[in-house]
């Protein structure tokens, strides 16, 4: 049985979608068990305003233990400093729930609350994995192929990187990629403003380096910001400012082509009369876009799964952060990070004892 710890109290539409969430991935998941971390008065509240037939799954799932309330008297404000908040409420509901991970008791963390506090309580309370250096924040984007998401990272983790991180995350990467993506030999990308080798900063040319050493990556070289949406390429690399204005840009164009597409079609009838033929590729292309069904992002580089969903997702955004989460916990993602990272340390010891070796 996977067990999710779940902040019942983090996000915009906490916690009524995020229970909601919670509850509707117990129901459809056998093998599972949640934990609703947060105000238990709150919790049960919303409990209440189920209908009498899922009302009736909850209290089977709380008799038979595969739901249980965690209370947690404090909230880390989406506002607040990540640091303060996860320092000075050590009984905040994101620092229980991941304690939750850190006793053994879940196998992962979710929650749409202040992300920063989110890395700031798994880094402080579940350290790091062994050889790891920065976890990093991943995300996945759609791409033209709908069986082929992007594996974006850092996505805001680690606004200045060094290059030796960026090998780490290509590694980290690659495996959540196989593990969770199912994709069976990932190809890794460095986002840089030219395919060549000489092209980028300084620290896109000396991860550049550093990649092409790493054997147990297939890395493809440099690509750039048009080639993310091609579906040629599985875990893209960057620094984590790069990779969240990557991220918010991308949401910002999303947004402004569907605001385009409706004022076109409302201000001309003959438009409208044709949108209507077009609602089906429509809504087959809206849910193609829509980041609420890839779960979440994961934060790699840290002992158990945590994930980690936008600040304003629904209670469908919740249910495939557990998805995911769970697919991760079931497939020792701990473990394939540990082991590969354990193979990368071990391959550069070598090469530098080789180096050191006289002529």
């Amino acid at each position: 049985m996977t067990r999710i710890a779940l902040d019942a109290m983090g996000g915009d539409k906490a916690p009524g979608e995020i229970v909601l969430g919670g509850v509707k991935a117990l129901v459809e998941m056998e093998d599972l068990k949640v934990f609703l971390v947060g105000r238990k008065e709150q919790i049960e509240a919303e409990f209440l305003k189920f209908d009498p037939q899922l009302m009736a799954k909850v209290k089977a799932a709380l008799a038979d233990g595969r739901l249980e309330i965690v209370h947690a008297p404090d909230i880390a404000g989406m506002d607040e400093s990540p640091v303060d908040a996860v320092r000075h409420k050590k009984d905040c509901s994101i620092n229980v729930a991941m304690r939750l991970v850190k006793e053994g008791k879940a196998d992962c963390f979710v929650s749409a609350g202040n992300s920063g506090a989110v890395s700031t309580s798994a880094i402080l309370t579940l350290g790091r994995i062994r050889g790891v250096q920065r976890p990093a924040i991943a995300t996945v984007l759609p791409t033209r192929l709908p069986r082929r998401p992007l594996l974006l990272l850092d996505a805001g983790a680690n606004m200045d990187c060094r290059p030796e991180w960026l090998a780490q995350f290509a590694i980290m990467g690659s495996a959540y990629s196989h593990a969770v993506l199912n994709r069976t030999t990932p190809l890794v990308g460095l986002l840089s403003i030219g395919t060549e080798d000489c092209k980028g900063n300084e620290l896109t040319k000396e991860a550049f380096g550093l990649l092409k050493k790493v054997d147990t990556i297939e890395f493809r070289g440099n690509v750039e910001g048009h080639d993310l949406f091609q579906g040629r390429t599985d875990v893209v690399v960057c620094d984590g400012f790069v990779g969240n204005v990557v991220l918010k840009t991308t949401e910002s164009v999303a947004h402004a082509m569907s605001y385009w597409m409706k004022r076109e079609f409302r201000g001309n009838f003959i438009r409208m009369l044709g949108s209507i033929l077009l609602l089906g590729a429509f809504k087959s292309l809206k849910s193609q876009m829509d980041p609420e069904i890839y779960g979440g992002a994961p934060l790699l580089g840290v002992p158990g799964a945590v994930i980690i969903t936008h600040g304003s997702s629904s209670h469908k955004a919740i249910y495939h952060a557990i998805r995911v989460g769970v697919l991760a916990a079931k497939n020792d993602m701990t473990g394939e990070i540990s082991r590969r990272i354990a193979e990368y340390e071990m391959h550069k010891k070598s090469e530098a004892n080789g180096s050191d070796r006289p002529s």
